[in-house]
C-alpha cells in the first residue's frame, strides 16, 4: 500500500499510533554515549600517533634543511671573490713563510751547488 507524506497508511491517524516504550529513549542514549566513548579513546590513540608521526616529519625535515643550509653556504664561500682583507691576510701569511723560508736557507749548508746561500728577492708588490 502507498503511505502519505509522514509516512502513515491510508486510513490510520496519529492516535493509532504506537507510543514508544518508555525505556527507549534511555537505552538508545546510553548506547550513543557508549559508541562515542569507545570512539574517543580510538581517537585519541589515532591523534597521538598522528602527533607522532608530524613530529617525526618535522624534524627530518629540519635536518634536511640544516644540511642543504651548509652545503649551500660551503658552496658561496668557495665561490665569492677575495676581499681586501681575504688579501691583506693572505700578505700577511707569504710574509711570514717568506721570514721562515730564509731563516731556513740561512742554516743549509754552504756546500750548494753555485755557491753558498742565496738571498731571496722580496716579492714585487702590485698596485692595487
Amino acid at each position: 500500500m502507498a503511505r502519505d507524506i509522514c509516512g502513515r497508511l491510508p486510513g490510520t491517524s496519529m492516535a493509532d499510533r504506537k507510543s514508544t516504550p518508555a525505556g527507549l529513549p534511555d537505552a538508545v542514549r546510553e548506547a550513543v554515549e557508549r559508541t562515542l566513548d569507545a570512539t574517543r579513546e580510538s581517537a585519541q590513540t589515532t591523534r597521538s600517533r598522528a602527533q607522532e608521526a608530524v613530529d617525526e616529519l618535522v624534524k627530518s625535515a629540519e635536518a634536511g634543511a640544516g644540511a642543504v643550509r651548509e652545503r649551500v653556504r660551503g658552496a658561496i664561500d668557495e665561490r665569492r671573490p677575495a676581499t681586501s682583507d681575504d688579501l691583506r691576510e693572505l700578505r700577511k701569511e707569504l710574509r711570514a713563510i717568506g721570514r721562515r723560508l730564509d731563516a731556513i736557507e740561512e742554516r743549509l749548508p754552504a756546500a750548494r751547488a753555485g755557491g753558498g746561500p742565496r738571498k731571496r728577492q722580496p716579492a714585487k708588490r702590485r698596485a692595487s
